[in-house]
């Protein structure tokens, strides 16, 4: 008898694939692979693009640092970058310098001063939205990373509970304790946690990296909105100075 069990139990490990596996499987096992592999896949997708994206970027802010730091007009970068910025960095410097161009400081002598100090804080206010408004869009999608993380090992977990449950109720039916019964359902259960693990550690790695690269990026663009701010806040001095002396 134990050898006939055990022929069993090698014959139906041998004609049992992972397909046929997912093909034979109920209803809720399917769901819950299915789930995992949508999770996966769209997980990846989300990854390839966010790593593109940030190496895009950086790639841009680069060419864009060397450019601003090169000692050519302001006014002339500004007219080349146009309306169509490429990069975080300079679509902030795009935003100070419509509200640069925007105000007129030179209107009065009397509230030059108090222009000159407004005219700062809705330069860094624009350089603040800017900033916010391309940093969230770099985040976009990254909580699906998280709670496919932290989501993906209790849903194969969860399949595997099924799959073993399925193995004992088959036992129960067939009234045969034999490996042959039990197999298929056993192997569902280790598969689905299997995927549940497989799902779970790429998202959970690469939603720490890119979350971490993005951190990293914001802190350089806190860094040139304040370099930025000091030269333009040295400009309207430089200009309120200049007019000064013109009305004396």
């Amino acid at each position: 008898m134990e050898t006939e069990n055990l022929v069993d139990v090698v014959n139906t490990a041998q004609n049992m694939s992972i397909f046929d596996l997912i093909w034979s499987a109920d209803a809720v096992i399917k769901i819950v692979v299915l789930g995992l592999v949508f999770a996966s896949v769209w997980s990846w997708a989300i990854i390839i693009e966010k790593v593109g994206t940030l190496r895009s970027i950086k790639k841009l802010s680069k060419s864009f640092e060397d450019k601003f730091w090169s000692g050519g007009s302001l006014d002339r970068l500004y007219d080349s970058i146009g309306n169509k910025p490429r990069d975080p960095m300079s679509a902030m410097f795009v935003s100070a310098m419509k509200e640069w161009k925007r105000t007129n400081i030179l209107k009065s002598k009397v509230d030059r001063g108090l222009r000159g100090v407004s005219l700062q804080q809705r330069i860094e206010k624009a350089m603040y939205v800017a900033m916010d408004k391309e940093l969230e869009s770099l985040e976009t999608r990254l909580g699906f990373l998280a709670s496919t993380g932290s989501v993906s090992p209790f849903v194969g977990l969860f399949g595997t509970v099924w799959g073993i449950m399925n193995s004992f109720s088959a036992m129960g039916l067939n009234q045969n304790n034999s490996l042959a019964t039990i197999a298929p359902g056993i192997a569902e259960a280790l598969f689905t946690t299997a995927l549940g693990l497989v799902t779970a550690i790429p998202a959970v790695v690469a939603y720490n990296k890119i979350s971490s690269d993005i951190d990293g990026y914001a802190k350089k663009l806190e860094n040139f909105m304040s370099e930025f701010s000091t030269i333009l806040s040295r400009e309207i001095d430089d200009t309120a100075i200049k007019a000064d002396l013109a009305g004396e």
